[in-house]
């Protein structure tokens, strides 16, 4: 078994494909819940998400699971690009937070 991660607009995209080759009936509860969940919070295609995590993947302090928690979040504050770090172990230079945030201000 393989871990693969996904933004929430491919998840949105899986689950609305899904629901509609099935019928939204067939959906378990738990997948209507996340459905309804992705389709609330996610306000970019998933090409455009996509976009994002390339394009910040690129940047070598950003690791794989940060940059598609860049892509489902959408920083746009120094703010937002400090908390998506806190776990890490990555001291930010004011000019690599303006980095991420220009990518993702280009991208939506």
């Amino acid at each position: 078994m393989s871990e693969q991660y996904l933004t929430v607009a491919e998840v949105r995209d899986l689950l609305t494909a899904e629901a509609e080759k099935r019928g939204s009936e067939s959906l378990l509860a738990s997948q209507k819940h996340a459905l309804e969940h992705a389709q609330t919070v996610c306000s970019i295609s998933l090409e455009q998400a996509n976009a994002i995590v390339e394009e910040v993947s690129q940047i070598d302090f950003v690791t794989e699971p940060v940059a598609y928690k860049i892509a489902d979040i959408l920083p746009r504050y120094p703010e937002d690009v400090r908390a998506i770090f806190s776990k890490e172990r990555v001291t930010l230079e004011p000019s690599q937070i303006q980095q991420i945030l220009d990518i993702v201000a280009k991208h939506i």
